[in-house]
């Protein structure tokens, strides 16, 4: 490879970091061909883009970036045969992981980047997958603002039709 192409290589890297606030680090070293590209097929599909970069590559990409992105700490997971997973959503690389490996071992997570929390090792995948997403946890929120308001209205309408009568009837009596 070149240095402009590294050059060309590290600018692309660096625009993908900057636009992505998830992407998961994995190791696939010991998958076949085929089940390299069928895991590209799958995460294609998903909308999760995979790139195979050469560590020192990915790592120069992410040295640009300011510090409060928190790059400077997944750079121990840029070991060995590094595959990037980048998605819009924070939970469906570790997902798509899960599902494809069944009972083997690959793909490993080696990292994830999560809106610049990292997690480190294969370890913590299992919280990968029970980590609710932004719009999960903002339609819990509504639920339950929304929870209280409903009962008071239901009370209301309920009871609506007895204070009604319970007027008619005092103003009925007044007369």
């Amino acid at each position: 490879m070149t240095r402009t192409e590294k050059g060309e290589l590290i600018n692309e890297l660096k625009e993908k970091f900057e636009n992505n606030s998830f992407f998961y680090v994995a190791d696939s070293s010991a998958l076949t061909v085929e089940k390299i590209n069928k895991l590209r097929r799958i995460c294609f599909n998903k909308g999760v883009e995979v790139k195979v970069v050469k560590n020192a590559l990915a790592i120069k990409a992410m040295e640009g970036h300011p510090e409060s992105r928190n790059f400077s700490q997944i750079f121990e997971a840029f070991k060995g045969q590094t595959t990037l997973m980048f998605s819009d959503n924070a939970k469906l690389p570790a997902t798509i992981i899960k599902e494809f490996r069944g009972k083997d071992a690959k793909p490993a997570l080696k990292a994830a980047y999560i809106d610049t929390d990292i997690f480190i090792g294969d370890d913590q995948l299992e919280f990968l997958l029970a980590m609710k997403s932004k719009n999960e946890l903002i339609g819990e929120i509504i639920g339950l603002l929304q929870s209280p308001a409903k009962n008071v209205i239901s009370a209301l309408k309920s009871g609506g039709g007895t204070i009604a009568g319970l007027l008619k009837t005092l103003e009925e009596r007044a007369q």
